[in-house]
């Protein structure tokens, strides 16, 4: 109190003139006199000194900025509701605004088929709703367009281009949403072949950029090979992979260089420079890979590509799925491992489902099977063949075919690529559940086994192919009723937690979407989901980006 200068003074005297003026008042009209408002810091009869008026100024501008801040942090980020959404009205509103912006037939389209098949697909069975209208944009400028309109009206967004996910990630909101087709928006805009890089839109597809590359004789390609017909911003979004992972890696790599994003305040950004490595900041990068179109809008993107080797198929047949994964770990961890571009599983139900689908020339032996795709030079390739050969061997294969043209290796891995359609074929009439759980390679033969028992005891029928290289498997379970459907959503449920029971993932490449947000708390624990929602909070304040995706629905606590 002292430091402070809290030394009691004499209130101030008042001017001579108003000292004259009151004293000749009567004195019951005396001259007010202050009670305790002179301890105000602001009153001019402060009765201590100056700098104890400053200090305890700040003091409370500091005291109130504290409480301010606390109750903006407790309105944004406590899981108190964004605003509502744009009704009927405000919907009508924005589409008659988005034909302005966006000028030319089919650009803006409310027929509805097309929103019904926009928000649905046939190969997810989540919860879909039609979208309220589809837009067609061709340019960044475009979306930047339709994103400030859907904010202006309260509208939700959601982003649409391959239609080739599997959770639900582009089904429309029951409130009604736009739904923003980035498809046309497929351009490659600039190849960098001295950088080993290129620019393109984020509606482009990635054979589309493999065989562009390839046309041009540039010896490159883009090493992420999800499902056929997936386009960059999709993959961005799901933070993807493919077959080629186990030498690659997935999305989450370096692949994407940068990202050029609409945020939901339609504000324009890039996440980075083109260089190959960066340590400036954060990697707002991979903030966007994964994030499923929930924190911006992905336009553009620099991808890192790979040379181009030769490549060779071989086969190996296994007594079991423990004998292959053993096999595998063996080979990858030789000095021939990083010439293995690819380690694909297919269980003894599906070598019997390509038997029986005839989409091979020849039936094979009926058991647990490896194929391998090696690249590298001929006498790389031919010196790892042999590693290989030598190492099934010793995991009890009785079988080991190595494709020795060309044509024999695309006919060997033609095989993988029937997988579904002869798991399909095997029960005429049929639809299939697709699953993506994937675990330490060490743990794989176990979740395998105790999947085929538990998926045989529930009557199910169904076949197994993985990238066994990564412990990543997809179950495709067989259904042909409702009520079978909901024994194979039972079934997935305890897949996915017995992953999580051998510290795995439920989604090793498919991503989370609808169908797997339920599973998050329990696989990042809920201090890291939570930091999800902070971020989708900041960014997305009003929650207009894929709402109701990814992150999972609050839990009210019971009282």
């Amino acid at each position: 109190m002292f430091r402070l200068g809290l030394k009691l003074r004499p209130p101030p005297s008042l001017p001579s003139a108003s000292t004259r003026f009151y004293s000749a008042l009567p004195r019951s009209k005396k001259a007010f006199t202050p009670g305790l408002s002179r301890f105000s810091p602001w009153s001019q009869f402060w009765p201590y000194s100056s700098k104890a008026r400053s200090g305890v100024q700040a003091l409370i501008l500091a005291s109130g900025m504290v409480l301010a801040t606390t109750y903006l942090d407790h309105l944004i980020f406590s899981g108190v509701e964004p605003p509502a959404y744009g009704g009927p009205r405000e919907i009508r509103t924005a589409i008659e605004k988005l034909r302005e912006a966006l000028p030319g037939e089919g650009r803006v389209t409310t027929e509805p088929e097309i929103l019904k098949t926009y928000g649905s697909s046939s190969n997810s069975y989540h919860p879909t709703s039609p979208h309220s209208v589809v837009v067609r944009p061709k340019s960044t400028e475009d979306v930047v367009r339709i994103v400030n309109i859907a904010r202006e009206c309260l509208v939700p967004m959601v982003v649409y281009s391959g239609a080739t996910s599997l959770e639900g990630h582009f089904s429309g909101i029951e409130t009604g949403s736009i739904c923003i087709d980035v498809s046309g928006m497929d351009k490659i805009l600039q190849i960098n072949e001295a950088d080993s890089d290129l620019i393109c839109q984020a509606g482009t597809r990635w054979e589309d950029i493999n065989d562009a590359l390839k046309a041009k004789g540039i010896p490159l390609f883009f090493p992420l090979d999800p499902g056929p017909g997936a386009t960059i911003g999709g993959m961005v979004g799901t933070g993807c992979s493919g077959t080629n992972a186990v030498r690659y890696g997935t999305a989450k790599a370096e692949w994407f260089l940068n990202l050029t994003v609409v945020l939901p305040n339609g504000e324009v950004i890039k996440t980075r420079q083109r260089s190959r490595k960066s340590a400036a900041g954060f990697d707002t990068t991979k903030l966007f890979i994964g994030a499923e179109g929930t924190l911006g809008i992905v336009t553009e993107a620099t991808l890192r590509l790979a040379p181009r080797l030769p490549t060779k198929v071989a086969m190996a047949q296994f007594p079991s799925v423990e004998n292959a994964v053993g096999a595998v770990q063996e080979i990858l961890n030789s000095p021939y491992g990083a010439s293995f571009q690819c380690v694909e599983l297919l269980d003894d139900r599906m070598m019997n489902a390509i038997n029986v689908g005839g989409y091979v020339d020849k039936p094979y032996p009926v058991s647990d099977t490896l194929f391998f795709k090696i690249q590298g030079s001929p006498e790389t390739i031919k010196l790892a063949a042999k590693e290989a050969q030598a190492i099934t061997k010793r995991h009890g294969s009785p079988r080991f075919v190595f494709a020795q043209t060309d044509q024999e290796a695309e006919d060997l891995w033609q095989n993988r690529k029937y997988a579904l359609m002869s798991t399909l074929s095997s029960v005429p009439g049929s639809r299939c559940w697709t699953t993506d759980v994937c675990v330490p390679v060490s743990k794989l033969p176990q979740l395998v086994q105790e999947t085929k028992v538990d998926l045989a005891e529930a009557g199910l029928q169904s076949t197994i192919v993985g990238h066994v290289g990564d412990g990543n498997f997809h179950a495709l379970i067989l259904f042909t009723s409702d009520e079978e459907k909901v024994k194979v959503a039972d079934a997935v449920h305890r897949l996915v937690h017995r992953a999580l029971h051998l510290d795995g993932t439920c989604t090793g490449e498919h991503g989370v979407g609808v169908g797997k947000k339920e599973y998050l708390v329990e696989e990042l624990g809920e201090g890291t989901v939570q930091l999800m929602k902070t971020i989708k909070a900041a960014v997305d304040p009003l929650n207009l980006l894929n709402p109701g995706k990814l992150y999972p629905d609050s839990v009210q606590k019971e009282k």
